[in-house]
């Protein structure tokens, strides 16, 4: 195999140290685990060798700049960590796979539906998706957005849904916040925790990076910069999707995930997700998916399940 060379621009040509390493000990760590040369230059990164071992060397001067982005220095560990994941990393992935934090864990979509969603999701900054329990809905974008953290295509994940069950008066309830919202937010962190480790999910909420609350806190606010989820959205009002919706800021996503069939308001108040589908319909830059009961992926049953009850001309209150 004929070697390459590859020339990586310094991002922050003022942080050289500590992208490099006392005496260059990090790009020695570099060099030694892919077996490419790896010369520090003025303000710039000359790697060369095989192909494919200087694509994962590449990747980690990447992921290591925009650490860098976040923090002034770099410990051993942490850029053991990243050539530890890098260098484990043999497998080929296929072009719909999702990559996410926890090594070794494959996610991608299974259906021609869920394709679609999260081809959406990749080239729109405006995502609805409706569909049944069990379609992914909430799973697949949460996984989304964990892959573009990941690769720096956002630099947090915002993820709200409407306390409708307790008509968000979260005061009324018992304990501090985490304990009012934790019934209400526990889908979300089940799916974070598929994406990545425990403890990786607590130090960047710690760290804000990422943000797991319910839909009345987000009032006020402009994300940019950022992926901001909306789980469970037909139990919106008309008000709060609009106050929802223009949180959007520069350089964000958004995805509003829900299942028209399973609202939890009044009988006289219209769900926001319909409205707003509805009122949003045809806008450039907007995508909007329908997911059916073809592209249910949890166990056999809940096909069968959602079938069963939809013919009685009810539905499971199952939640995504």
């Amino acid at each position: 195999m004929n070697a390459v060379q590859l020339n990586i621009a310094l991002q922050q040509p003022e942080k050289k140290l500590a992208l490099f390493g006392s005496a260059d000990r990090y790009l020695r760590m570099i060099r030694d685990t892919f077996g490419v040369q790896v010369v520090g230059r003025d303000d710039e990164v000359r790697l060369s060798g095989e192909p494919e071992q200087v694509s994962k060397a590449a990747a980690v001067l990447e992921l290591l700049q925009r650490t860098l982005r976040r923090q002034d220095w770099l410990s051993v560990e942490d850029v053991g960590q990243v050539i530890g994941r890098a260098a484990d990393d043999h497998r080929q992935r296929t072009a719909d796979e999702i990559d996410v934090y926890t090594r070794g864990r494959s996610i991608k979509p299974q259906t021609a539906g869920q394709r679609a969603y999260v081809d959406a999701i990749l080239h729109h900054d405006l995502t609805f998706c409706i569909g049944p329990a069990g379609t992914g809905k909430t799973y697949l974008a949460v996984a989304a957005a964990a892959s573009m953290l990941k690769h720096g295509h956002a630099k947090r994940i915002v993820l709200a849904r409407p306390a409708v069950e307790a008509g968000e008066r979260l005061g009324f309830l018992p304990g501090d916040l985490q304990a009012k919202v934790n019934p209400y937010l526990r889908p979300l962190f089940d799916a974070l925790h598929d994406m990545m480790e425990f403890e990786q999910v607590k130090r960047f909420m710690v760290n804000d990076i990422i943000e797991v609350i319910p839909l009345a806190f987000m009032r006020g606010r402009t994300l940019n910069e950022s992926v901001i989820i909306l789980d469970e959205a037909q139990n919106t009002t008309a008000s709060q999707m609009l106050m929802f919706l223009t949180r959007l800021g520069s350089d964000s996503k958004m995805i509003v995930t829900g299942d028209a069939t399973q609202v939890d308001l009044p009988d006289n108040v219209r769900s926001g997700l319909v409205d707003a589908m509805e009122k949003l319909a045809g806008i450039r830059g907007i995508a909007m998916i329908q997911l059916e009961r073809s592209d249910i992926v949890r166990h056999r049953l809940v096909q069968n399940i959602v079938d069963a009850y939809e013919h009685d001309g009810d539905s499971p209150k199952d939640r995504d």
